[in-house]
């Protein structure tokens, strides 16, 4: 697979994104890393994996920084993802957030921007003040990240909360809760899920079930889960490489055909679930 046919999931408003993304959550909180992070973002791009997720807490802003310096002279070929911290999800808080947002980034406007999850704040308020950031041009849209169903209904219940454009989630072969109802209800509404920590943090590695998989395959098992969850219509992966090499693996997860056999298997490892869970966050 080239850059050129990375396969894409489309958005409600039309607009397509690649469905393999990367994410930045631990990013730029070590200094002796700075310049492989930077080199792992960029090669990112190169392999076509142009949908780079941040937010304002990682590093306390110095993620974003660190995004901003890696999209540098690139910023149009990239969808650039950040999020709002809830209690700054206040009609002006949210605003302020998002210009400091764009001020370290160094752009003039998100492609997507979230809120983290919800807070004590009501829900209207901060709909309204991404109104207002749509509006002017500072965002193009926006979306929630770590809603459950019950939160989601009642998001799109409010006024102009039809225009969400995506629920930013924990999903991976190991947390499938959402399977039961949160997943369903939002394709049937068109609505994306983007999957954080797709790859559970490389934790489920030595799992025996997946070595065998990923045996079969010439894979490594991390490639494996990531083939897993970038199979599923609808979602977004968004691992987090601070390595190139890294980086290199998870666009050659695109290449791992998982067979019938292969996701029985994984089924019987990691069953779906058979009722409504909590949503599972870290």
């Amino acid at each position: 697979m080239t850059t050129t046919d990375m396969r894409r999931v489309t958005l409600p408003d039309g607009e397509a994104v690649p469905v393999l993304g990367q994410g930045t959550w631990h990013m730029a909180e070590d200094p002796k890393s700075r310049t492989r992070e930077i080199a792992a973002l960029r090669l990112g791009l190169e392999l076509g994996l142009t949908l780079i997720d941040t937010a304002e807490m990682y590093a306390g802003g110095a993620t974003e920084e660190l995004v901003g310096e890696a999209i540098h002279g690139r910023r149009d070929d990239v969808f650039l993802v950040s999020k709002v911290l809830p209690h700054h999800a206040t009609r002006r808080g949210t605003i302020v957030a998002c210009e400091r947002s764009l001020r370290r980034l160094g752009t003039d406007r998100l492609d997507l921007y979230l809120l983290h999850w919800r807070g004590g704040i009501p829900l209207q308020e901060t709909l309204d003040a991404f109104h207002v950031l749509k509006h002017t041009g500072l965002i193009r849209r926006w979306g929630v990240s770590n809603f459950d169903l019950a939160s989601m209904q009642e998001l799109v219940s409010l006024p102009g909360g039809v225009e969400v454009t995506t629920d930013q989630v924990l999903y991976n072969l190991a947390r499938r809760g959402i399977e039961y109802d949160l997943l369903p209800w939002c394709r049937g509404r068109g609505l994306p899920i983007m999957a954080y920590s797709p790859i559970e943090q490389g934790r489920l590695s030595s799992h025996t079930i997946l070595e065998a998989v990923a045996a079969g395959h010439a894979a490594t098992p991390a490639q494996v889960v990531l083939a897993w969850v970038l199979r599923q219509p609808g979602v977004i992966a968004i691992p987090k490489s601070s390595d190139p090499e890294h980086v290199i693996e998870n666009r050659a997860a695109f290449e791992v055909p998982l067979t019938s056999g292969d996701l029985a298997w994984l089924d019987l490892a990691f069953p779906p679930p058979t009722g409504p869970q909590p949503l599972e966050i870290v």
